[in-house]
């Protein structure tokens, strides 16, 4: 039988010591990294929360539309009768919903709130809802002409009202003449 001498064990523990307590932490360090471990686990928590929250969000809105497009992109300044630039715009997104059509939709017109001039009111338009309802109705019936289901479609006219900018400048009254295609509510 092979004997060893206790000093090669004694070198071997020496040489080994500093290896086998380098992989030891202290108390506190240990107590710090746990302390920061569960604030992880609670922000983790907290994110998965959220995410879950987005994703009921997304599935209720899911097959919902909202479709806004600026009138002066339409229309003619003082007109209901849509440009060759609107027919085109309004074909794009028409035949892509008319593929998959589900839901009723709702063609909303909006104006600013200027005052109706003199050529539309020699047409026989007296005022903004009037000029909004004529251009929904405008915007409804090329969709339907471009594949949209007839009867899962109508149009309103809100003329001045619910504006999305204040009509004091030119640009917000630009933004406030819009059309919108919206899922029926």
């Amino acid at each position: 039988m092979l004997k060893i001498s206790p000093r090669p064990r004694l070198i071997a523990g020496l040489v080994l010591s500093p290896l086998v307590l380098g992989g030891c932490v202290s108390q506190s360090a240990y107590d710090q990294l746990q302390a920061e471990n569960r604030q992880l686990q609670s922000q983790n928590q907290q994110l998965r929360q959220q995410v879950a929250a987005r994703q009921e969000q997304v599935s209720r809105l899911q097959g919902a539309i909202a479709y806004t497009v600026n009138t002066d992109l339409l229309f003619n300044p003082g007109s209901w009768q849509m440009t060759k630039r609107g027919e085109n715009i309004i074909a794009d997104f028409a035949k892509k919903l008319a593929a998959e059509q589900q839901s009723k939709l709702v063609v909303n017109g909006y104006t600013d709130d200027k005052p109706i001039g003199p050529e539309l009111k020699r047409q026989g338009i007296a005022s903004n809802q009037e000029l909004s309802q004529k251009r929904a109705e405008e915007v409804m019936r090329y969709m339907i002409s471009q594949g949209v289901n007839p009867d899962m479609i109508q149009a309103r006219g809100y003329g001045d009202a619910n504006p999305i900018a204040p009509n004091d400048t030119p640009q917000g009254r630009a933004k406030n003449r819009r059309v919108e295609v919206t899922t029926a509510s």
